[in-house]
This record gives structure tokens, sequence and C-alpha cells, in this order.
């Protein structure tokens, strides 16, 4: 088979380079359709694949790569300016060498790429037969870094307010507690424990995105009223000086039998209604409701909308609501809220959208689904 940018077959080849027929009638796989750049060198060190993806990365034609020796098509160097392929030798290296690890190596011009190769022998220790090089883009990574980069700064910057903060208050009264009225140090000892408390609630948005990212977000399940936790988050708001005609709780009944994580499910609830308390303006409303099925007359599980009177999130915004830093105003907070409130409706099987209310402001609708341990299944 004759690929666009790749090499025809040689005349002789053995039954294992032809390629095998694939379900539905495709004959192998056109390298041109790899994500990744793919460069293949015979057993003389000549080029005989030069994908798509590997012209697009290095900006050089395949055409022109086809037939060159591997160390001219890809000229690379390591960070330190020594060429490749003279450091690794893999044609004259150790014959127990199968394979080269993924590193950082630079192209004429210093743009950087991710490299790994393997070494295909015909039989162990034996020479060489062709080398297979898989090149990509370092842009992913980049972004990947750049974000753990971000997420360094705004933690640092979070952290070091407060405790500047207790530091200070600290300080003040080991060394003039005498000064102070007991008004005083009252004041400062609630700012303190304030200021511990804020410290204690960024370390666990830390570990949540933690076990987010690496799939570890542990859900465990018990009956929970939605209906009494919603009531709860009121109250306390109503208790801490908002007037109580400031909420609205909407309920239908019947509700289905709910299984949970409670505590998660606080947290869904505290993030949300703290935003629309925070951000929005007027009523905010939380609606309670059985969720819709596919199928007529059954139902899968809760859904449970918060909405406000505030003028809303821009439509430009809104498929940035649920990412890491977004913030919906310049009134603090570290903007990683409503990316653990994403995690967790999703670790419960569940969804969560985010659009326009019916009287202009932001309206959340998380969706959880009817769900019962395993050991009750």
């Amino acid at each position: 088979m004759s690929v666009a940018g790749t090499s025809t077959a040689p005349e002789g080849r053995d039954e294992r380079d032809t390629p095998v027929p694939e379900p539905g009638g495709h004959r192998g796989l056109d390298p041109d359709q790899l994500p990744d750049g793919l460069v293949i060198a015979d057993e003389q060190g000549r080029v005989t694949c030069f994908n798509a993806a590997a012209g697009r990365i290095t900006g050089v034609a395949p055409a022109d790569a086809l037939g060159q020796p591997l160390e001219k098509a890809l000229p690379l160097e390591d960070l330190e300016g020594r060429r490749w392929w003279q450091l690794t030798d893999p044609y004259g290296g150790l014959a127990i060498r199968d394979r080269q690890p993924e590193r950082n190596l630079l192209l004429p011009g210093g743009r950087e790429v991710l490299v790994t190769a393997r070494y295909v022998r015909d039989e162990p220790l034996g020479p060489v037969r062709s080398v297979v090089v898989c090149l990509r883009d370092t842009e992913a990574r980049r972004r990947t870094e750049r974000s753990h980069a971000e997420l360094i700064a705004t933690v640092a910057h979070e952290l070091r307010s407060p405790l500047t903060s207790v530091k200070g208050f600290t300080a003040t009264l080991l060394a003039k507690w005498e000064r102070f009225t007991d008004d005083q140090k009252r004041l400062m000892l609630e700012t303190v424990d304030a200021d511990a408390d804020r410290v204690t609630r960024l370390i666990a948005e830390l570990l949540d995105i933690s076990r987010i990212d690496s799939g570890r977000l542990e859900v465990r399940r018990q009956p929970v009223d939605i209906k009494a936790a919603v009531s709860r988050h009121i109250q306390a708001y109503v208790a801490a000086g908002q007037p109580a005609e400031r909420f609205l709780l909407r309920t239908e009944q019947p509700l289905p039998a709910l299984w949970a994580d409670p505590d998660k499910i606080d947290q869904v609830l505290s993030n949300l209604i703290e935003n629309a308390v925070r951000h929005g303006e007027g009523t905010v409303t939380i609606g309670i409701m059985p969720s819709a099925s596919p199928r007529e007359g059954e139902e899968t599980g809760t859904s449970v909308t918060v909405s406000d009177e505030g003028p809303g999130i821009p439509e430009e915004s809104m498929n940035r609501v649920f990412t890491r830093f977004w913030r919906g105003s310049k009134r603090g907070g570290t903007g990683l809220g409503l990316y653990i409130v994403k995690g967790i409706v999703e670790a419960h099987g569940g969804t969560i959208t985010v659009g326009r209310a019916h009287r202009g402001g932001a309206e959340f609708r998380f969706t959880l689904p009817v769900a019962a341990p395993a050991y009750l299944g």
C-alpha cells in the first residue's frame, strides 16, 4: 500500500511487514492519520516514513525527508546543544537497548519537541532493523505547566494574606499583651481565628483538586434530605444577618430518595448559594425537583437550581465558568470553587450546567441520579 508521505514497500520483504487487514475491511492505518509525528528509518538509517504530523511539527516536507539519513531529516539536539543521534548512536550502541524514553529535545531554531524512540530488532541482541521515532508538540505540556504555575501563584497569594495577619496579630499580642483591653484582645483573636479558617478552607480546596484531577475523589453515599440541607444553609445566612426574605425555597413533591455523600453535597450547596449571595443581587431562589427521565413516568434523580436576580454571567464566559481560576467578579476568592463543585457532582454520576435565570441573573442547575451503595444493590 502506498501512502502519501511514506515510501512504498521494497521488494522481497517478508510477511511480517504486510499490513494485517482490520475489521471492516481496512488494511492497516495511514500514518498521516496519526495525531503524533511518526518517523521510521530502515537498517541503513534512511528515512522510510515521515508522516504529515512530523512534517507539521518539524516544518520539513515529508517528501523532502524520505530517503534522507535520519540525523539529517531529523537534526535533533539535547538541551545542552549536543547532537542527539551522535550521542545515542541507535545503530552502533549497546545491543541490549530497545528504546529511548521520552525527553525534551530541540529542533533547529530552538523549537522544543517531545521525542521517544524504539529500536526494532529481528531477534534479541541482533542488529537494529529499524528505528521508530515518535514526535509530540510540547504545547499541551506547556499549558499544563502554566496551569500548575498559576495554581502555585494563586495559592501563595491566598496564603500570604491570612498568614501575614495571623503573624502580625499574634506577635503584637505577645509583645504588648498588657496594653490591650479585653475587647481589643478578643477582636484580634477573632481575626486570627477567621484567617486560620480561611487557610484551612484553601488547603481543603487544594486536596479536593488533587483528588479530582487524579480520579481519587471518594463518594460515601448515605440517604440525604436535600430540602433539609438547603434549609440549613438558608438559616445560617439569616443568622449571619441576611434578610430572610432574600431567600426563596421551592420544592416539587414527591422527591425520589437521594443517596449521596452528605458532606460533599453540603460543599456544593454552600458554594452555589454563597456565589448567589456574594455576586448576585435580589432574591436567591433555590428550586428542588425530581429530574425528568427519558422514559415517561420514571424519575432518575433530583435536580437543584440556584438562581439570583443580578447581572448574570456574560455569554462569552459561560463555557469557562467551571474551569480553574474563573472569577465572576473582582470580589476575591481563589476561582477554584466551581471547578471543585463540578468535580463533586460528576463524581456522583451527575451533571451541572449554568445559564441565565428568568429574571436575568445566573442560574446553576445540578442533577444527581438516584443511586444507592453497591451493598444495597
